[in-house]
């Protein structure tokens, strides 16, 4: 039989087994083409735009790889009728660095209006620019670790998805079929929910008596079931139970205790809130501690394989090693890494555009490492659209202002500074965990890893030259902070920033996230996806774990290898398909409602029950597709 989809071994190595992707180290064929990068460049910005909006609008992004890939497949395979799925690799590395750094630009920037500055675009652009590139050139270094040596231990959900997309897209046939049909009922359930909203897609419910605080809810999107069905029971288990200790446990005892006390930072009772209240007055805080914490821990965990990966990386420069020669196995140079960081060190502490000075360079540099690394590895476990960017951003920012304060900065020169330190070590962790996604997808088809850094960079230096004007132009269009465009994230920042130079930031809350994620590690279990999950709402994690619980039956009901591997892989199939379909229809909403305010109606027109009814519909095909079809999907032999 040919062979059929992602080679052997996509999904983890049997012990001595050596992966070799879907296009050879050997083989040779157009990837970092004059299309590819152009046709990347104008994605990049489509996609930047549309979910600079997005985030502002609703407080998260839609990740843009999967959906460039489908568009760089219709272009490429469907008009153009080349096949190079290199080339369709390379425009979506490129186009994906739009989305990532204009997560990092409105998780922070727009807290500079909310004070009453007016930042002009080139300001805006340079710190955009700054940290997407620190970001790329912090994670090649740890590519080998991360990528290669912990392939199937961390799954990378959507680097994986958009793979198996682009490797469908090529062959076509029974896989193709298994995508695609995924990727339709990704799509509509995305244009019927999030677009005509003829149903809610957050569904939740507030407990009362003994539970008062608690609350339980679901983010009802196929591509939450397709993420936790790729990662597995396990690492949806602990972001349940992170979920769970908060929901369940942290939030009743603030409701049991705070009763009619007025407890900061909220400014009412607790009595009178309710559990979304409690939740982000209070969880969040508790939350970013976990995080931080979680990938204080991890890294230190990982310290050694990574110092022993990056001495390995450096020999095989040195030496011109053999593995160093694969096409597949070349990263940019060190010594061309070690100069561009160098200029950009530079560049922050001479360009006046840039508030941050020395110490703000050299916080840059060593936060920016930290959370690139915590970033990369967190996009590993649970993907880019559940990667807490902004809860590493809060700490981050949170132990810069408290340093900037100690050295005597203060008034709105500190706040600016922080901020501005904040908003590059946000854009670089949001770009790496994005490169790391991408280097995933390469790592499985075959792609040259220099090439996808330079078109990385490329991609970011497009988007940067253009998210001032995008972010300007929203604020004159709906004002920051407002009922149409609330920016919750840089409202965030600018409370917490405000609050440790004013010194009454609840340490207590963080505080306590921090000895929690030690107490989980403590138990011998993984800190950090506990944290996420703590940190994010618990909407996120429960159709995660249904996914996941899904992935988990297969594993114990069939017990025959072969017929485990087939089944597994048609469920990935359809699971990418999910996520694909989805992204694709989320960034078409995002774009025309940043031109259509009033596209759809304001509420559902449909109460809740309706939801769980499509979502247990969803459910059903992804359970009729693994278990009960009788299709054959080809197998590699």
């Amino acid at each position: 039989m040919s062979k059929r989809g992602l080679p052997d071994g996509a999904y983890g190595l049997k012990e001595g087994q050596e992966y070799i992707p879907y296009v050879p180290s050997d083989k040779v064929m157009p990837e970092f083409t004059v299309f590819s990068i152009i046709l990347g460049i104008i994605l990049s910005i489509i996609f930047g735009a549309a979910n600079a909006y997005l985030g502002l609008k609703v407080g998260m992004t839609v990740s843009a790889s999967i959906p460039a890939a489908v568009i760089s497949m219709a272009i490429v395979r469907g008009i153009l009728k080349r096949k190079s799925i290199l080339e369709n690799n390379m425009v979506q590395t490129v186009a994906s660095a739009g989305e990532s750094l204009a997560a990092g630009a409105i998780f922070t920037l727009p807290a500079l209006f909310l004070w009453g500055e007016s930042p002009k675009a080139l300001e805006m652009g340079l710190i955009t620019l700054i940290g997407g590139v620190l970001g790329i050139l912090f994670m090649i270094p740890i590519r080998r670790y991360l990528i290669v040596q912990e392939h199937g231990k961390l799954p990378y959900p959507e680097g994986t998805a958009c793979a198996e997309v682009l490797v469908a897209g090529e062959e076509g046939g029974a896989s193709a079929k298994v995508v695609f049909a995924g990727g339709l009922v990704g799509l509509v359930y995305k244009f019927i929910g999030d677009g005509v909203k003829l149903f809610p897609t957050s569904i939740s419910y507030g407990f009362k008596g003994s539970l008062k605080g608690a609350g339980i809810g679901m983010d009802v999107y196929p591509a939450l079931l397709g993420v936790g069905f790729i990662i597995g029971p396990r690492i949806s288990a602990y972001m349940l139970a992170g979920a769970i200790l908060g929901w369940f446990c942290f939030m009743p005892l603030i409701a049991l205790i705070g009763g009619s006390n007025v407890i900061a930072p909220a400014t009412v009772a607790i009595a009178k809130m309710d559990y979304w209240a409690i939740w982000k007055n209070y969880i969040k805080y508790i939350g970013a501690g976990a995080v931080a914490a979680g990938g204080i821990i991890s890294l230190i965990k990982s310290l050694p394989a990574i110092i022993s990966s990056f001495k390995q990386a450096m020999q095989g420069y040195k030496n011109k090693s053999t593995a160093a020669n694969f096409r597949t196995e070349k990263d940019m140079s060190p010594k061309s890494i070690i100069i561009t960081i160098i200029v950009l060190i530079i560049l922050m502490v001479l360009l006046p555009q840039i508030k941050v000075r020395w110490l703000g360079a050299i916080l840059v540099v060593i936060f920016g490492f930290f959370f690139v690394t915590v970033s990369s590895r967190m996009v590993g476990l649970v993907g880019s659209s559940s990667n807490p960017v902004s809860g590493m951003t809060i700490a981050a920012t949170l132990f810069t202002a408290l340093l900037m304060k100690a050295a005597g900065w203060s008034g709105k020169e500190g706040m600016i500074a922080a901020l501005c330190v904040g908003a590059i070590i946000c854009t670089a962790s949001a770009v790496a965990g994005d490169i790391s996604q991408d280097l995933k997808t390469g790592y499985l088809v075959g792609a040259t890893p220099k090439k996808q850094q330079i078109g990385e960079i490329i991609g970011v230096i497009a988007a940067a030259a253009v998210i001032g004007f995008i972010i300007i132009a929203l604020n004159k269009a709906y004002t920051f902070g407002s009922e149409k465009l609330g920016a919750p994230q840089a409202t965030l920042m600018k409370m917490i920033i405000e609050g440790i130079m004013a010194g009454n930031l609840p340490w207590n809350l963080v505080l306590i996230g921090v000895f929690t994620a030690i107490t989980v590690e403590l138990f011998g279990l993984p800190s950090l996806p506990v944290a996420i999950g703590l940190y994010l709402p618990i909407g996120l994690s429960t159709p995660i774990m249904v996914g996941g619980a899904i992935k988990g039956i297969l594993d114990k009901k069939v017990k025959d290898e072969s017929v485990l591997k087939e089944k597994t892989e048609t469920g990935i199939l359809y699971s990418s398909g999910l996520i694909a379909g989805e992204g694709l229809m989320g960034v078409i909403i995002a774009g025309i409602v940043a031109f259509n305010e009033n596209f759809g109606p304001e509420e559902p027109i449909c109460a809740q029950w309706v939801s769980i009814i499509f979502f247990i519909i969803v459910m059903l095909t992804l359970l009729y597709e693994v278990f009960w079809k009788k299709r054959k999907v080809a197998v590699n032999k």
